[in-house]
């Protein structure tokens, strides 16, 4: 019993002492602690604090407005083979594309992580603090001394921790204090707002439900496939369509929303503009006509300035038909881009990718890129390892200052500009590549050239000249459509009286006029019986044999409100010296006003023989 006891009491005097121990640790840390500040000296302490806050705040803002990017990097600008430049300029911001194509036409990604984010932020942090202006505080006494230390930073869904491992002392005579970890938290959904970026990027590069959007806006806005019952020509401007089509994409795109509670949809129609995402936040898209817009129109009839459809049922030979109608397929190429802004009161975050739509289609471009577009998406631009010295001129051999390009498989590269008509540069290595060269008032030129084995051209560029068209019989009520078709296949179009400007270089070429007036007459409905042969459809069809079916055609009445007037063609070359003078006038010859079907096919096979004359100057 008595070793019993005294074995408590040894445990019970132990445990004595460890208390005591311990208290002792606690009273002298806190007497002596390097991290126990004097009240006088702790605002010291708090404005280093606050310094820290406010360049962590304003460092996590930058992040939002850029992408998840503050250092936005080099500025890479683009083409006319692609028009996106690597950033995308957003109120004087730099925003970087999170996807785009490269004025070289390489797929590009620049999608920063989490991680990429935090260390961007840890740095302007460091840099801002350089700043930290403790002048007032020096001139009442005070001595700081910094020992610069990591930074720890965290983003979280609604807030960003940021932990200062740097050692302050401050000293105000006797009085020393000295504090080695500053911890201050930003209120910020950063993170939760970067999570949903992600999120709506990787169901764009799933889904491509922008350029669905895209695709849709264009069959709605734009003539795109279409079949017109009319007998004479279906004119659009090239211009007009294409500002039209910007402003519907500028306002349907800007009517997209995800599934939330962020809005309210008046119309069952505008549940078309709701995106199958869940959000609680509140999500923009945005494209503003004036960013760098890609749109190229091409097909049968058009040009720079006009669109042009021609009707079939009225050319000699097909009376038969009975009735006139105008088919039409334009193909168009788009790019441009989409701003995604998430956002509430306080808080922006945003990322611009590029939208591509391809002869009418969705693009169908592999993402399976690495950041930066690194990897397999070779650049061969920044191989130029080829010298290359080019003279250039125009026809009279006058030096000529021009943008050189240089285009191999699928890639463009900017070579630079000609000083004094000649340029020294160099090249990628390529068989059978494209020099591109333009300039002011010239036509452009491209030119096989295969820079593995040359190193040196003489260029030509063609000069490109504006001129008005007149026609002197053109009157109130009728469209003069004149066509200029050169030997190597370019056109220009004038449609008088609007579109009466063309540019045009010396040339051969084939001169076409029609001229389309104000008529009344109709073409009675009427039905025929069509028959053609078969294969029959027992055993005896599978040995060729055949049978007789008819069926009855409709044709409905048609009603001529513009017929053909007049017209002609002729071939011509053009020169150099007729195109200064400024002005073609055209005498354009006349037929009789149609008033049956009959007559308007008669129109059509004088139009054959019809010769047009063709003066220059005033």
């Amino acid at each position: 019993m008595r070793n019993k006891l005294g074995q408590v009491a040894l445990f019970v005097i132990i445990a004595i002492v460890l208390v005591f121990a311990i208290l002792a640790f606690v009273f002298f840390r806190k007497g002596f602690s390097t991290d126990q500040i004097p009240e006088e000296l702790q605002p010291v302490f708090d404005y280093y604090s606050q310094c820290l806050l406010k360049e962590a705040r304003t460092g996590t803002d930058i992040l939002g407005i850029q992408g998840g990017v503050i250092n936005s990097g080099d500025y890479l600008p683009g083409s006319d083979y692609a028009p996106f430049s690597s950033h995308l300029n957003f109120l004087g911001s730099p925003v970087k594309y999170w996807y785009y194509v490269s004025g070289n036409g390489l797929i590009k990604e620049q999608v920063p992580t989490k991680s990429q984010m935090a260390k961007e932020l840890g740095d302007y942090i460091t840099e801002g603090l350089q700043d930290c202006d403790f002048r007032s505080f020096i001139s009442k006494g005070y001595t700081m001394d910094i020992k610069e230390g990591d930074l720890k930073i965290n983003i979280e869904d609604e807030r960003v921790l940021v932990a200062s491992i740097a050692e302050l002392t401050v000293r105000k005579g006797d009085l020393v204090g000295r504090k080695s970890q500053h911890e201050i938290e930003v209120d910020s959904k950063l993170g939760k707002f970067y999570d949903l970026a992600l999120d709506i990027y990787n169901k764009e590069k799933d889904e491509f439900f922008l350029e669905q959007y895209a695709v849709d806006t264009l069959y709605n806005y734009a003539p795109v496939d279409g079949v017109e019952i009319q007998c004479g020509p279906k004119i659009w401007s090239s211009r007009k369509v294409e500002s039209d089509l910007k402003d519907a994409l500028q306002n349907n795109l800007a009517s997209l929303k995800l599934r939330g509670d962020y809005y309210k949809i008046s119309d069952k129609k505008r549940e078309y503009f709701v995106i199958d995402k869940e959000t609680d936040e509140s999500v923009n898209f945005m494209y503003l006509k004036d960013w760098p817009t890609k749109v190229e129109i091409s097909g049968e009839g058009v040009d720079d300035e006009v669109m042009l459809a021609q009707s079939i049922g009225t050319q000699e030979g097909l009376g038969i038909l009975g009735f006139c109608y105008i088919p039409y397929h334009f193909v168009y190429d788009l790019s441009f881009p989409v701003l995604i802004q998430i956002y509430n009161d306080n808080e922006l975050f945003q990322f611009p990718v590029a939208v591509i739509v391809d002869k009418n289609l969705p693009r169908v471009a592999d993402f399976s890129v690495n950041f930066e577009g690194e990897g397999d998406n070779f650049d061969l631009c920044k191989f130029k390892n080829q010298n290359l010295e080019l003279k250039i001129y125009d026809y009279s051999f006058n030096k000529v200052n021009a943008n050189v390009s240089f285009e191999c498989f699928n890639q463009k590269c900017r070579l630079g500009e000609s000083k004094d008509g000649k340029f020294m540069g160099s090249a990628p290595s390529c068989v059978n590549g494209y020099l591109v060269l333009s300039a002011d008032g010239f036509s452009e030129k491209r030119e096989i050239f295969s820079t593995n084995s040359q190193n040196f051209g003489e260029v030509f560029l063609e000069r490109e000249y504006e001129l008005e068209v007149e026609d002197d019989k053109n009157r109130v009520g009728q469209n003069t459509i004149i066509t200029f078709t050169r030997e190597d296949g370019k056109t220009s179009t004038a449609v008088l009286p609007e579109n009466n400007k063309i540019k045009l270089s010396e040339g051969d070429y084939e001169v076409k006029a029609y001229v389309y007036g104000n008529s009344s007459f109709k073409i009675p409905a009427s039905s025929k019986t069509q028959c053609f042969e078969v294969p029959k459809a027992d055993l005896l069809g599978f040995f060729g044999s055949k049978k007789e079916e008819c069926v009855d055609v409709n044709i409905p009445e048609t009603k001529i409100d513009f017929a053909l007037v007049g017209g002609g063609s002729s071939s011509s070359y053009i020169l150099e010296s007729d195109l200064e003078k400024g002005t073609i006038r055209i005498n354009v010859p006349r037929f009789t006003q149609p008033r049956s079907i009959d007559e308007l096919q008669n129109n059509f096979a004088s139009l054959e023989s019809s010769k047009l004359n063709l003066e220059f100057g005033k």
